[in-house]
């Protein structure tokens, strides 16, 4: 009897220890666990469903339903012209669309980076509302000798020759050239037949493909059919807009805005030396060590000051 008593006392007291362990240890994990489920629940429910790469997608492919997955974004953080569902990217009217650029893995579908449903990745699908693709003749040297890519931002170049020289300040009888910047900060949307802006292959092109503004399209027609255009390439993030006078190449030797002396746009100085009677001899002029010229008329000699920085002009 004594021996069933001790058995039972020590069974309970067993019983005891593990419903001790049980409240301390095992319900506030399963407790905590459920909170923390709840909170993920509660979190995700917060989070927009965003349409992204499911991995890295060249310019120019048609997407498919194995090119995209979704992830989740806060609200604030989703950005302009996402999609929220697989669907509305891959069921556009007309089909499938595909990159205008090329993505990385997870990167958000944006509406500016996919073509219309059914275009093929053309430059026609890249152009800027309001804007016009407009294709100028280039050759290895006007066209930036091969590191003017897709992308970049480039100035419009135009030399011609006047054919009306008494026009022109100073023009001689030699051929007078004219050079004038035609259009400043223009986005160059394909060379040649490459419209890819990841594209780093170099080549001697042959056109150039820029996005202008209606009428800049008509500057540039005028433009090719006056004179030669060539490209000039601009830093990456230049936008800064230059004000340069039409001028011509002995005017831009003469200029001193080009050699970088005295204010910008001051018109060169010149200096007058008075022609001699006629029947006298021709006047001798030289330069001299005095920054002067020395007019010898004979026998008599005269000096004629000349600024110094115009001298040997």
């Amino acid at each position: 009897m004594r021996v069933a008593t001790i058995a039972s006392l020590g069974a309970s007291a067993l019983l005891g220890v593990g419903a001790l362990f049980v409240a301390k240890v095992w319900l506030p994990n399963a407790s905590a666990g459920a909170t923390k489920a709840a909170a993920a629940d509660v979190q995700s429910a917060a989070l927009t469903p965003v349409v992204a790469a499911s991995g890295a997608v060249p310019f120019g492919q048609k997407l498919e339903a194995k090119n995209l997955t979704i992830i989740r974004m806060p609200a604030a953080a989703v950005p302009e012209g996402a999609y929220t569902s697989i669907n509305q990217v891959i069921g556009l009217d007309g089909g499938a669309p595909v990159t205008l650029t090329a993505l990385v893995n997870r990167e958000p579908i944006l509406a500016t980076k996919v073509s219309g449903g059914g275009a093929k990745p053309s430059v026609a699908a890249t152009i800027s509302p309001g804007m016009r693709a407009y294709t100028i003749k280039v050759n290895d040297v006007a066209g930036g000798g091969g590191h003017v890519l897709p992308g970049d931002r480039v100035d419009v170049v135009l030399v011609q020759e006047i054919s009306d020289k008494s026009a022109v300040e100073g023009a001689s009888g030699a051929k007078v050239y004219v050079s004038s910047l035609v259009l400043q900060n223009v986005r160059v949307m394909g060379m040649d037949l490459i419209a890819d802006p990841a594209s780093t292959e170099k080549f001697p092109p042959k056109t150039a493909t820029l996005e202008v503004a209606v009428l800049d399209a008509g500057k540039l027609a005028a433009a090719a059919e006056a004179g030669t255009l060539s490209l000039s390439l601009r830093r990456s993030g230049a936008t800064e807009i230059a004000e340069i006078p039409t001028m011509t190449l002995e005017q831009m030797m003469r200029s001193d805005r080009w050699a970088g002396i005295g204010p910008a746009g001051a018109p060169p100085r010149r200096v007058a030396v008075r022609r001699p009677p006629s029947g006298r001899p021709p006047a001798a002029v030289t330069a001299t060590a005095t920054r002067g010229l020395v007019v010898t008329q004979g026998d008599k000699r005269s000096t004629v000051t000349v600024p110094s920085e115009r001298f040997g002009s």
